[in-house]
Formats: structure tokens, sequence, C-alpha cells
């Protein structure tokens, strides 16, 4: 629809919850009617891993997937200009998030054999690299994801946004690009579906396009299970906005892998 999803007001969550001590370490809980083990989407926002960007527009689509019938949490993490954001603190924030969630799943009515892990932009970036530290997701949906972190530097996105987030250019910290980029990382155990518009302007279709062919060449111990799905005519922010025309097609395929 544009970028106003980042502005406009989400629905209310049911309930925030902490997973650390940090005012940055909570998630907001979304839990369809009714009663369940509800199948859970753990959403990651983006905003290239900065401060100035919070969970909020990802209330939107938290909220329409719980309208269908899957539970949601929205993870608020330390990013880059909150004290001990950028990497690893960033991601750090995220696995705790998770083995939070998979732990007390009982007590929130969520189901913690279905599992789905999903990021936007940034966000995407931090979903697969935690599908691929953490060997018991098996469900993982990058949405117009940074998922090539060498090449997001190559082109300087956001003004250099992942040598601020991995504190330095792939030269100077290349444990750091190792550690962190779905590119370079095996990911073995987890069903994953790059979702990206075709005419986004942001994070270039090409990052999930090239992702996708690279994973798909892999054999054997390196084998990825991966697919794409391009939406023609979408941009960056439709593929988080429930009211644009593309949002039909990406429900539809979170639906069938939380199944």
């Amino acid at each position: 629809m544009s970028d106003d999803i980042l502005s406009l007001p989400p629905p209310p969550a049911d309930k925030r919850v902490p997973y650390g001590s940090d005012p940055n370490q909570f998630f907001d809980l979304r839990l369809p009617p009714g009663k369940g083990s509800f199948p859970l989407v753990i959403n990651i926002h983006g905003g290239y891993w900065r401060a100035k960007y919070n969970l909020n527009h990802a209330g939107h689509l938290c909220a329409a997937l719980a309208a269908k019938g899957l539970a949601t949490a929205n993870l608020e993490y330390r990013r880059v200009g909150n004290e001990g954001g950028a990497w690893p603190g960033t991601f750090a924030d995220i696995r705790s998030a998770f083995h939070f969630l998979a732990q007390n799943a009982a007590q929130f009515s969520l189901d913690a054999q279905r599992i789905v892990v999903m990021g936007h932009s940034a966000g995407g970036q931090l979903a697969l690299c935690l599908a691929a530290h953490e060997p018991t997701i098996t469900r993982a949906v990058s949405l117009a994801g940074v998922v090539d972190l060498r090449s997001a530097y190559r082109l300087h996105l956001s003004n250099d946004a992942v040598v601020e987030f991995l504190r330095g250019t792939p030269t100077e910290v290349p444990d750091h690009y190792r550690e962190a980029d779905p590119m370079q990382l095996t990911i073995p155990n987890a069903r994953q579906w790059l979702i990206h518009g075709a005419v986004d302007d942001v994070v270039p279709p090409a990052f999930s396009r090239d992702y996708v062919a690279a994973k798909q060449k892999r054999t054997g111990k390196e084998k990825e299970d991966v697919h794409l799905l391009e939406i023609p005519g979408a941009d960056h922010f439709d593929v988080i906005d429930p009211r644009a025309a593309a949002w039909r097609q990406i429900a539809d395929t979170i639906l069938q892998l939380s199944a």
C-alpha cells in the first residue's frame, strides 16, 4: 500500500510479555479466538537493525495472522543505538526470545511443535540466522529479507547499515559476517520460504532470488528445503501490509507452512 503502514497505529496486542530484563526485551502476544494449542508465528520486525524503528508497524501483520487462527509473538529486541544492541547482542535477544517461547509454550496456549520464525527486511536476516543456529526450528519465512550481508555491504544499503550492525566491514570482522549471513550459513532442518515484492526498491528482489538459487544447488548434508515467492507489483512494505493485494498469497503461504 506504501510505507504509511509504518505510522498507522496497530490493533492492540493481547499481552506484552518480557523475555529479559532490558526494556527492549519483550514481545507482543496475539492469540486467535477460542481455545487451543495454537500454531505460533514468531515475527521479527525490520528497520535495518536500528533503534529508531520499533515493533509497532508489524502489529498489523501479526493481528491479521491471529485473525486467521495463528498465534503471533511480535518481538522487540536491542538494536543499533540501544545499549547492548548490534552484533552479537541483537541476535542474542532473538535467541533468548525463541527459547523463552519454546519453553513456555503451554503457559500461553501455544503448540511448541508448530512454530514458524518469520522476519521482514533486516528481520528476515535474523529469522534465517536463527533457523541456522537453532536446529529445532523447522519453518522459516523471510519477507523482503536482507539475506545476503556481503551484498548489502557492497551495495551500501541504507548508508552501510550492515557495517553498523556487524561492527565493521567483511574485511574487518569476517567472523561476524560468517556467523550472521544467511547466504553463508547452512539451514538443513527448516523449510524456508523467501517472499519478495518484484518492485521492492529498499531491498533488491535479487537478494531473495539469488539466495534461493544458491541454496537449491546445495547437496548432501548442506541440502536445504528453500522456496521463492516473488510477487509482481509488490513493494517493500506491501509484504507486511494486510491491505495490500499481495497479502492473500503471503497469508496462504504462512498458513500452509504452519499446518
